[in-house]
């Protein structure tokens, strides 16, 4: 009276319901791949080409909110920065977080020079 019967298990559990679960294991994967870790791995390249294509004369942020322009590329790793008029620091590269103005590359600004002069000269000659 005070013993209730046991009654066995099964051997091996049930297989079906964890062939059933690893299709949605999967799905929640994909979301997360799509949703989390690609657009992070996309920021992470889009910063890395504008790090490398950073040049002198453009106007950047530092991640403590510094502005500057690029006065020289010192190496890979380091930049030197004009903050204020005869004030120059050297900065990280990977602390830059955002370029607000680009400057136009040597060649294109050559290429343009020519023809501002040849203005200059039609207008002295009219």
């Amino acid at each position: 009276m005070w013993i209730t019967p046991a009654y066995a298990q099964a051997v091996g559990g049930d297989l079906g319901g964890l062939m059933g679960m690893l299709p949605m294991f999967a799905l929640m994967f994909a979301v997360l791949y799509f949703m989390m870790i690609r657009p992070q791995q996309q920021r992470a390249k889009q910063h890395k080409a504008m790090l490398a294509a950073l040049r002198r004369g453009d106007r950047i942020v530092t991640a403590g909110g510094i502005i500057g322009t690029v006065a020289k590329v010192v190496n890979d790793n380091e930049i030197s920065v004009d903050i204020a008029e005869n004030v120059r620091v050297r900065v990280v590269r990977s602390t830059i977080t955002q370029v607000l103005a680009k400057t136009e590359p040597a060649a294109k600004a050559k290429e343009a020079e020519p023809a501002d002069e040849k203005a200059a000269e039609t207008a002295k000659g009219k």
